[in-house]
């Protein structure tokens, strides 16, 4: 198994890797004086990683299920269609934990109940599970870690890659730059 680290887009302190055939990375820092960031790592900011992005996403539905799991639709805009390719929506079951400084926000795939709103031509995402990492180094400083493992017969092209990696530079920059501009 190849673990070594290939670093597919770099650019504004976030970084897109890839490790092996299946496994991609983001990590970038957040930093904000003004807040207690620890207080906004939850299922809302997930949801407002989606809302910030709405050219990226047709559809989002996240479903709190307790304080820690949450269920999490999303459609994504048909970026390939000029190449053939489908247009992708994934099921997430999502759960939230604390160790010590770290929370942790894992997902894995559910298809076994989609909504009935999929459009017919998408289909299911090869993700096999996702984990998001954020290390509170002070209150007001947090590095994000965030892994996605896809299944292991999914092969992405190169230039697939490449556009992902825009794409989520796009999603977490948005993210980044929102959280470091409020003030209360």
């Amino acid at each position: 198994m190849n673990t070594e680290e290939k670093v597919l887009f770099e650019k504004e302190g976030l970084k897109f890797s890839k490790f092996g055939s299946n496994h991609y990375c983001t990590t970038f820092h957040i930093k904000n004086n003004y807040i207690r960031l620890s207080d906004i790592i939850n299922f809302d900011l997930i949801k407002l990683m989606y809302d910030l992005n709405p050219d990226i996403y047709e559809f989002v539905q996240l479903e709190k299920l307790g304080d820690n799991d949450a269920r999490c639709v999303l459609i994504l805009k048909h970026f390939f269609e000029d190449l053939g390719l489908p247009q992708r929506y994934a099921c997430l079951h999502l759960h939230k934990s604390t160790i010590d400084e770290t929370i942790l926000f894992e997902a894995s795939s559910d298809y076994t109940n989609p909504p009935k709103n999929i459009p017919a031509s998408c289909k299911p995402t090869s993700i096999k599970n996702v984990k998001s990492v954020c290390e509170i180094i002070t209150q007001h400083d947090i590095q994000f870690t965030h892994n996605i493992y896809f299944d292991e017969a999914n092969i992405m092209p190169i230039f697939v890659e490449k556009m992902v990696g825009v794409i989520v530079h796009k999603i977490f920059k948005r993210v980044k730059q929102f959280i470091e501009n409020v003030r209360v």
